[in-house]
Order: structure tokens, then sequence, then C-alpha cells
């Protein structure tokens, strides 16, 4: 839901009734995963996507109708010879999809207001809701900040509430969408209940909690004010970074050069590396090509606790590179880090084609990819991105 979070933040100003499904677990060769959301308004106004075509049809039948009878429901999707081509997964996998209306008469309205205004302005923040549990409880929602505060209830248990709001604070923190269980709280709730031919699950299972979690976009920095990296830099903005382009050269470091990068900072780089804002979802690209830049930069770099450094150069620029970042105390884990020469095998020649090659080894390091062609290898299309955790009593 919060991946469109912006477009429901504005139905949401405008007074708008709607439903929105939500894929909260996935399985198999599954197109899209937990947190991709599809929205119906009142007047079959539809935004966004939960499958990329394969159920959408059968998804805003279900949204329609949620607005009518104003009950959340879960919805399984799977692949079936008799209606591949009309409501199942011609890929083969499984899709659970939660339709929950949000109507302006529904008492948790607020607590979506709240998420979906947070989200649209870019703040950290999450909306856990039951997605398994009593049908009494299922579409329940918190909003949740980063600080641990929370708005909404689960069920009119606070030990409930206060767990929930933990367990999704943990993700939030990591940045992560996925889902818990939660034992019952002592005392019961309502009976479970099957609703559209779809269990919502039972008390023996437990309560499973949904989180979906919106956090500022992580970053990429760009070292070197090249021509990769204007390519590059293009390629982060597709990808969802916040972009920086660095460079210690005013005179290259513009924004007539640079029109796509959110910064343009003018600096020595691994000065600016040693004062700027870095976590573990932080990309660093260095396209300096240029001893005296790279070598002080990795020393920083390769030393922060991010997700990605890569440095451009040949393979013999790479080994005097490696061999200076010895000497400079570098240990072997620590050099082990580094991807060089940065990219993917594509054969690239130009700009363009040498930032796709970039942006392809950062998305395989980040999804565990092998960079392979897919084409004969019998390897998963799509890798388990549900993470389910269950929490004892």
């Amino acid at each position: 839901m919060l991946d469109i979070a912006t477009e429901l933040n504005r139905w949401v100003e405008e007074g708008r009734d709607f439903a929105v499904a939500t894929v909260v677990a996935v399985g198999g060769s599954a197109p899209r995963g937990p947190g991709a959301a599809l929205a119906v308004d009142s007047e079959g106004t539809v935004i966004g996507s939960v499958s990329g075509g394969c159920v959408e049809g059968a998804v805003y039948d279900r949204c329609l109708e949620a607005l009518e009878d104003g009950a959340t429901v879960l919805e399984r999707f799977g692949y079936s010879d008799e209606d591949a081509f009309a409501v199942g997964l011609t890929c083969g996998g499984v899709l659970e999809v939660m339709v929950t209306p949000v109507r302006a008469d529904a008492p948790g309205r607020t607590v979506f207001a709240a998420a979906l205004s947070a989200a649209a302005r870019g703040e950290t923040a999450a909306v856990a809701r039951v997605s398994r549990g009593p049908a009494g409880l299922l579409g329940r929602a918190l909003f949740v900040r980063p600080d641990g505060s929370y708005d909404g209830g689960l069920g009119g248990v606070a030990e409930l509430d206060r767990r929930a709001a933990e367990e999704a604070g943990a993700l939030l923190a990591a940045g992560r969408t996925g889902a818990f269980t939660l034992p019952e709280p002592r005392g019961g709730t309502a009976e479970p209940r099957s609703q559209g031919g779809t269990s919502q699950g039972s008390t023996a299972e437990g309560i499973t909690v949904f989180v979906e979690s919106s956090v500022p976009p992580p970053r990429m920095i760009v070292f070197g004010a090249v021509d990769f990296a204007s390519a590059l830099a293009r390629t982060g903005k597709f990808l969802g970074y916040h972009v920086t382009v660095c460079d210690a050269r005013p005179v290259f470091a513009t924004r007539g050069r640079f029109p796509e990068a959110d910064e343009i900072v003018v600096d020595w780089p691994h000065r600016y590396l040693r004062g700027t804002a870095t976590d573990g979802r932080t990309v660093l690209c260095v396209l300096t090509h240029d001893a005296k830049f790279d070598v002080p930069l990795l020393e920083e770099a390769l030393r922060l606790p991010v997700a990605f450094v890569g440095a451009m150069g040949s393979r013999r620029t790479h080994e005097d590179r490696t061999r200076k970042l010895r000497e400079a105390g570098l240990t072997d884990r620590e050099l082990a880090r580094l991807r060089s020469p940065i990219g993917l095998d594509l054969g690239a020649r130009t700009p363009e084609e040498t930032a796709l090659s970039i942006a392809a080894e950062i998305v395989a390091a980040r999804r565990g990819g092998t960079g392979a062609p897919l084409t004969g290898s019998g390897t998963p299309i799509h890798r388990d991105r549900q993470l389910t955790k269950i929490i004892s009593g």
C-alpha cells in the first residue's frame, strides 16, 4: 500500500472512498513481492498493480465488492489450468492478497491516512496489519513511528498492540517489509471464519501481522564528475536512489552537467564521504579514475558499513590501487568488499551501456542475483521475498 502512498494520500485528502489490495505473501515465481498494491476508488479509478497483469481483473472486482460490503478479505491466487488466463498466475506462482476498504465511515481510516501522509512526505513510517487470524481482526492496523510510538489497534488488547509495534519497529529500522506471527493473547478474540472461499487462519495458528515499511530512498554517491557519472546518475534515479555527485573540480561538478542528480557537491571525495551520512543501503560508485582521489576515498569507503563499494578502472589500475590500499593498512577482508573493475560483463562501450553494467551489478548484489543469463540457468527467476518471523509467547 505504501508503494502508492502519494496517489492514495491525495485520494484521502480529496475525501474519496477506496479499497486497497496489498500482496501480503508470495510463493514460487510470483511477479511482484509483498507490499505491492492496487487501489480502486468508488468511481472505478484504478492505480497500482499486484501482479503485473496476471490477476489484476479479479483483484479489481474484489476491491469493488469490498467497497460495497465494507469487509476486509484475504484472497489467494495461484496457477490453474482451467482459468490460467482468467484469474490464475500463468507464471506458476502464488499470491496472497488482502483487500481492505478505506471508506469515510471506516474506523481505521485515520490510521491509514496518517501512514499514507507520512509515506507521501518521504518520512520513515510503517503500517502493520493483521493478515491472518480471527476474521474480526483481519485488516486491523497500527501506524508505527520510528520512535516506537503508534496509533490504532489490532484488537483491543494492549499487550498485542505493544508487541506488534515492537516487531514492526524492528522491521522499520531495517527498512524492510515482512510479516511475523504472534500468539493470540489470553482471553481470546473473535472466532475465525472464512470469507470469499479463503481461509483467514485460526486461533491455533496465532495472529500474523504484515508490516509495510516506508523509508527515505537509499543513497547513491557517485564520485567523479565524468560522462559515465552523468549516465549513472540518470540510471540511479530510475532505480529509486537519492543521487549525489561529488567532485573536487568545480568546473566539472555543475548542475548543467548533472541535471538529474539530487545533489552536486564540490569537495575532495574522501573528505565529503567522511562527513556525510551513510547507512547499510548506501551505494558508493568511484569513477574518479585518479589515484590521488581513489586511494584516500576507498580507504574511507571500505571501512564503512555500506551496501556496495565499486571503483572504475582497468585490471592494471585495480592491481595498482589494491597494492596502495594494502600499504595504507586495509585488511584482506576490507579489500574483498571492493567491486573492481565495477560493473557486470555486458561488453559495454558507451557511458549509458557502462551505467547499465554498473546498475546491473548493484541490483545483483542487492537481490542476491548471479548476473548470469536466465536462459538455461535453472535458477529461480524470483528469489524468496517473504519474511515471516514466528514469535513465541
